[in-house]
């Protein structure tokens, strides 16, 4: 470590070959200065005009990049000096420097290091080099920068044209997903006004209309509470989660009893109330049983189940279908994201499912679990505040 005692040695260091007069001129024409750590001596963009040598202490030196990121350019430590730039080309500080430690320093005004360049061949020299080597580290920089801008120009072009990949699908998802229940409840009607149907025959042409007119309004209601789950926070209550399972059940049986697929609810029906909104929640286990009998085998079996575990209430619902392959298990909460085909087996939706159940239990501060093996099924297990 040096002390304040010796700017005669230090100033050596940083112009090698410098003469002692030429030494005396920097001190004759300089002042010492103390700061503590922290202190910001230099501030990027703004104008001060003066010229600093380190004697003791380490600073960094620190730039903005892109009006967000500020980078470390480097450390300066005794012997090396900063300031210089701005002197020359009566520009604002480029970067700025704060002191690490507790730090002494030689500070040269405009005037005096104009007079020490003006007498001192070595210093003039010296800021020469140091001008030309920090023009090629900014070069680099700017470099670094445009690779940087152009690589994340290039993801972003990735991830707009997947965005419109996915929308393109998307539309003609709901297109698909619409045209079927409408063209067999169009179709009906048309029969019914030209009178072609009479008696029981009527009366299950109009029960087959409901039900795709029911389809029709599910995911029409989906895709508006898809919209609206993220700008509306419900009013969080005491919610009894069985009753909530009850009704989803009690809407899917004869969808599960059509794929031949036996839905079983277990567990104490004793658990306590959770926090939170009941329609939302309907929501959720309705895409979570929609799922379940969907990629579950005929002569299947869908089991819930409730258990409570300190202060959460935990309902799982677990098939013993297709099951979920470990490379598309990252996606299956993303919006749209559905699989259609499992080898001759083709399966209908939009995807959304999986991400209403996610978002929902997001907004309820619950947690949102999935196991799966493929072949042999899937268990998903939501995890709710239990009301207090």
């Amino acid at each position: 470590m040096t002390t304040i005692r010796t700017p005669a040695k230090i100033i050596p260091r940083a112009f090698p070959g410098i003469k002692p007069d030429e030494v005396q001129e920097i001190i004759v024409n300089s002042r010492i200065a103390t700061y503590p750590p922290d202190t910001v001596i230099c501030r990027e963009n703004e104008i001060e005009y003066v010229f600093y040598m380190i004697l003791e202490g380490d600073f960094e030196v620190t730039k903005v990049i892109n009006n967000s990121e500020t980078r470390l350019l480097k450390s300066l430590t005794a012997g090396d000096f900063f300031g210089e730039m701005a002197l020359i080309h009566n520009a604002p500080r480029a970067a700025t420097v704060k002191s690490k430690t507790n730090v002494i320093v030689l500070e040269i005004d405009k005037d005096g290091f104009n007079r020490v360049l003006k007498h001192s061949p070595s210093v003039a020299m010296a800021m020469v080099h140091e001008i030309s080597r920090r023009l090629r580290q900014n070069d680099q920089m700017a470099i670094e920068d445009l690779r940087m801008r152009a690589s994340e120009l290039a993801d972003a072009y990735q991830k707009l044209a997947e965005q419109d990949l996915v929308r393109r699908e998307f539309l003609s998802n709901v297109a698909h997903e619409l045209r079927t229940p409408l063209m067999v409840a169009s179709g009906y009607l048309h029969a019914i006004q030209k009178g072609m149907f009479a008696g029981e025959q009527l009366t299950a042409t109009i029960d087959t209309i409901s039900r795709n007119v029911d389809q029709i309004t599910t995911l029409a209601n989906d895709l508006l509470f898809m919209q609206e789950i993220e700008l509306v926070l419900p009013e969080f209550q005491p919610v009894n989660i069985i009753e909530v399972v009850n009704e989803v059940v009690k809407k899917y049986e004869e969808k599960a009893k059509a794929r031949q697929v036996t839905i079983k609810v277990k567990g104490d029906r004793g658990i306590s109330k959770v926090r939170g909104d009941a329609q939302s929640l309907e929501r959720a286990v309705t895409a979570l049983v929609d799922n379940a009998i969907k990629f579950s085998a005929q002569n299947g079996e869908v089991e819930i189940r409730y258990s409570e575990e300190g202060t959460r209430v935990r309902v799982s619902i677990e098939d013993h279908g297709i099951g979920i392959s470990p490379e598309i298990r990252p996606r299956i909460f993303d919006r749209f994201f559905h699989v259609d085909k499992n080898g001759d087996q083709l399966y209908s939706g939009l995807g959304i499912g999986l991400s209403i159940t996610r978002q929902v239990i997001q907004q309820h501060q619950g947690m949102l679990e999935v196991e799966s093996e493929v072949g042999k099924g899937s268990k998903f297990t939501i995890s709710l505040l239990r009301w207090r």
